[in-house]
């Protein structure tokens, strides 16, 4: 099997709403899928119809090889889902809730308790077994849940916000045991807002955003496309300034124009990426501003009342960083912090689900 799901033209409506609006995508077999998504944006509404807890409105999709529509039963049967909101029976044990689904699957009773054993052991939960799930932390009770979501042996686990609410040692014990979980042969599914976890974990990245598919692509990908975008909007937004200028002022009128264009054409050149800087300077003026604006290596330079200086660099230039510092210490400029920042997930993000969908 090539994909563990594939959508087509999936649309959900309710009433007059376009919950989900034609989505297509793929999701390859035994791969970690982050599903990311602001609230309304139609991420839950999808992952129901995947698991067949709503049905489309229009369009379909295949999840484990079977149609939701055709053959919801057989859907069911190849999937497991941690929700959000643990939904265990708080006055049972935590070995009754897992025997309970386990029969609800209709599973053989040696192969059953081969199963629990093994699963408890997995996600180290089995020195708890016979405590009522109401007594348990919420750690613990990821980890039941996610044992009983396991116990018939799905292809594909959803997990739905996992981690939220867990102490950083606990969220990284969840980290490890879905990473082993792929590595055993699931696909999974994540739904989360850290986007950290999901850079991470996830092979690839899906972003809904107004029911539409706004981005597909594994995390580096994402991150890149968004620093070519910007670049491109940056080259055209100087191109533009330059033509203006050449317009008002006749060429070798002010030497500054020529060495602007020069710059504008070098950036031109440029195909690769750019990072930021930011540099606290203590006694910032503005000849170490004009100094730093000076670099070749340096693009854009916005400078703050508060004496912090943020640049957008050349990333290929190994000496970029120490150009700057130097450029400000040879105008005796006391430096006090120093940091660079590359694009991260969580600008993607942002910058994503900003976009108004198109009429």
């Amino acid at each position: 099997m090539k994909y563990a799901i594939e959508t087509f033209d999936l649309t959900k409506k309710f009433g007059d709403f376009l919950a989900v609006d034609a989505l297509n995508m793929k999701i390859k077999d035994k791969s970690i899928f982050g599903f990311l998504g602001p609230n309304g944006a139609g991420k839950t509404t999808t992952i129901k119809m995947l698991t067949c807890l709503a049905q489309p409105t229009e369009g379909s999709a295949n999840v484990a090889g079977y149609d939701i529509n055709e053959s919801p039963n057989e859907v069911r049967q190849k999937i497991g889902m941690v929700p959000q909101l643990v939904s265990l029976y708080g006055d049972l044990t935590v070995r009754e809730n897992v025997e309970l689904c386990a029969d609800f699957y209709g599973m053989p009773r040696d192969l059953k308790e081969v199963r629990i054993e093994e699963l408890m052991e997995l996600v180290d939960i089995k020195y708890a077994q016979n405590k009522l799930v109401r007594q348990l932390s919420g750690g613990q009770k990821q980890k039941v849940s996610v044992v009983a979501s396991l116990v018939h042996q799905p292809d594909i686990l959803f997990l739905d916000e996992p981690t939220i609410g867990l102490d950083p040692t606990t969220k990284r014990v969840l980290w490890d045991l879905i990473t082993e979980l792929n590595e055993k042969g699931h696909t999974i599914i994540l739904c989360s807002h850290d986007m950290y976890e999901v850079e991470l974990l996830c092979d690839n990245v899906g972003i809904i955003n107004q029911g539409t598919l706004a981005a597909f692509d594994t995390p580096q990908g994402l991150k890149d496309t968004m620093i070519r975008e910007e670049e491109d909007a940056k080259k055209a937004k100087l191109g533009t300034i330059i033509d203006k200028i050449e317009q008002e002022n006749p060429i070798g009128q002010e030497s500054s124009f020529k060495d602007l264009k020069g710059a504008v054409a070098d950036l031109e050149r440029e195909n690769g990426k750019t990072k930021q800087m930011s540099i606290m300077v203590s006694n910032l003026n503005d000849k170490m501003v004009e100094e730093i604006q000076k670099l070749p290596v340096v693009f854009e330079v916005n400078k703050h009342h508060s004496g912090r200086v943020i640049m957008e660099m050349d990333e290929k230039c190994k000496t970029a960083v120490n150009d700057v510092i130097w450029a400000v210490m040879q105008n005796k400029g006391n430096i006090t912090s120093i940091s660079t920042k590359d694009p991260s997930l969580e600008d993607v993000f942002v910058k994503v689900t900003a976009k108004e969908k198109e009429e």
